[in-house]
């Protein structure tokens, strides 16, 4: 049987970066991807303010300056009423005070090459995981989909909301009611258009767009389960809904159809316990998130930060009870900052979104609601929302031992 201390099951933004830290501090760690390349649309192809910190912590900003990426520092809405700005990411204390939009798979490109330069990381792709390997009631390794198993110190499940590796721990699960999905598609951008993030909001719907350069990025929010009853009618239906939003569409809808739409079907959900006896689960894993406020990756991000940070002293001590009281340890640091985001998406579902989904379809001439006006009278206010999205409630930095002067920019 092949081993590693460290299996990881995701090669996902947390699984890339736990793998990266761990192998900066000597452990010897196996990342475990079930497709044979990062390219794929994933929709959440944001890089937040403290994940871009981290990777200049790293070491790794000339290489990310390199990537093709579109910077956003505002966040605006645009209501019957008028058009705001609700954040503003410029106001933030941090080295690079914006949200990178770059197709993830670049970032994870970068941080496979990194961790590839370190002699204990090994990343392996086409590598689909199947199960749980146990011993005496301690998780021991893997099962993979060829029939072989893969030993391990410790597996930290890396491998999102559908995560096999937690599905088969039997760790306790806590579910939210949801009221919403969200319906992801791409419509042309032209060069005058709003830029940065803009979501619009009124006639019982609401929408976001997220500037990519030449397209928008864009998330209509629909009641839940209602996503059949919109595909059985023509796709003209959605047309003249995203029209009736934002008439500047005119004759850019024309080529969507519904087999450009995707369905993302929200969860919410937080594991009770995230870790076992040889097991811990981190990111989506262990706490599936909403895409309200599009802080799903920043928290995976900062999780893998805080488990590297924890274990790579008792695994490389090959100390067992050291590295089960350390994955304790990530969830005790880790679940304030889970919660309070949590806790706030399910505010957002059942206070502002599901009762804005129930209102008729007919314009108003309303005033901006008063949060919003206050933001707008006093400037410095945008800073509040600009922290929750761009760096979180509490972000973690890279460790001694893993942080690097800039590194040379490596060729392709």
């Amino acid at each position: 049987m092949e081993r590693t201390t460290c299996a990881v099951v995701g090669g996902g933004p947390a699984g890339m970066v736990l793998g990266l830290i761990l192998a900066r501090a000597g452990v010897e760690v196996t990342v475990l991807e079930k497709h044979g390349d990062f390219l794929r649309d994933f929709r959440g192809d944001t890089v937040h303010t403290s994940t871009l910190t981290l990777i200049d912590e790293l070491g790794l900003w000339p290489r990310f300056e390199r990537l093709p990426y579109r910077a956003l520092t505002r966040a605006r809405v645009r209501m019957d009423a008028g058009e705001a700005t609700i954040g503003d990411l410029s106001r933030l204390d941090a080295p690079h005070p914006m949200v990178a939009m770059t197709p993830q798979w670049h970032l994870l490109d970068l941080l496979a090459g990194a961790a590839r330069e370190e002699p204990t990381f090994t990343l392996r792709m086409h590598t689909e995981v199947t199960g749980l390997v146990r011993r005496d009631e301690r998780v021991t390794g893997v099962r993979l989909d060829d029939g072989s198993e893969l030993a391990a110190d410790l597996v930290v499940a890396c491998d999102g909301r559908d995560s096999r590796v937690r599905a088969d721990s039997g760790l306790p699960l806590h579910r939210y009611d949801v009221p919403i999905d969200v319906e992801w598609f791409r419509v042309p951008r032209q060069a005058d258009d709003p830029d940065g993030g803009l979501g619009r909001v009124g006639r019982g719907r609401f929408l976001v767009m997220l500037d990519r350069g030449d397209y928008f990025q864009c998330a209509l929010i629909v009641g839940k389960g209602t996503d059949a009853e919109l595909r059985a009618g023509p796709v003209q239906g959605l047309r003249d809904v995203l029209l009736g939003l934002n008439p500047w569409w005119e004759g850019r809808l024309g080529a969507l159809t519904w087999d450009d739409v995707k369905l993302l079907e929200v969860t919410l959900d937080r594991l009770r316990r995230w870790s076992a006896p040889g097991l811990l689960c981190i990111g989506d894993a262990a706490h599936a998130m909403s895409p309200v406020g599009g802080v799903g990756i920043n928290l995976a991000v900062q999780d893998a930060v805080a488990a590297a940070t924890r274990l790579a002293a008792p695994l490389l001590a090959g100390d067992a009870e050291a590295v089960d009281r350390a994955g304790r340890a990530v969830q005790r640091r880790r679940t304030v900052p889970t919660v309070v985001t949590q806790t706030a998406q399910d505010l957002a579902h059942r206070r502002v979104v599901a009762p804005m989904l129930a209102q008729g379809t007919e314009e108003t001439d309303e005033t901006l609601p008063w949060p919003v006006r206050v933001a707008q009278r006093f400037p410095a206010l945008q800073w509040v929302p600009a922290r929750a999205i761009g760096i979180g409630v509490l972000p973690e930095h890279a460790p001694d031992f893993a942080r690097r002067p800039p590194l040379p920019v490596v060729a392709s």
